[in-house]
């Protein structure tokens, strides 16, 4: 995974850069190809050949893209995990609550978020 861009290191608190080390953590060991480390709206996200495909909201909440028809179904299925506010209602993305969900679990989102941004060539070659 490459380095973090510059605005990356001096905008984000040190409450959310451990949380975030987390996410990375389970992406690298996950073996997500071509992920590389940036910014989205000024906090720590995960790119794939430069497309987003997670960020952290807040030191409490993730944001993951996600297809809608999964979000509504994930949404129902755990609100204790999944939620969303009014700015992500219609967007194929939702809001994860890191506390509350399990590294297998997590790990499963950021699969399926990487496998939403990821050119579908890339996407096809890579086996989870």
């Amino acid at each position: 995974m490459s380095h973090p861009p510059a605005a990356y290191s001096g905008r984000s608190n040190e409450d959310l850069d451990s949380r975030f080390a987390r996410v990375v953590k389970l992406a690298e060991t996950a073996g997500l190809p071509e992920v590389s480390l940036g910014t989205s709206y000024g906090t720590p996200a995960l790119l794939v050949k430069g497309k987003s495909f997670v960020r952290m909201k807040d030191a409490e909440t993730l944001v993951v893209m996600c297809a809608l028809e999964e979000k509504e179904m994930l949404l129902e299925l755990d609100p204790a995990l999944f939620f969303e506010t009014d700015h992500y209602k219609g967007w194929p993305a939702m809001l994860v609550r890191l506390g509350a969900i399990d590294d297998a679990s997590l790990t499963q989102r950021l699969i399926a978020a990487w496998r939403e941004k990821a050119p579908s060539k890339l996407s096809a070659g890579f086996s989870a």
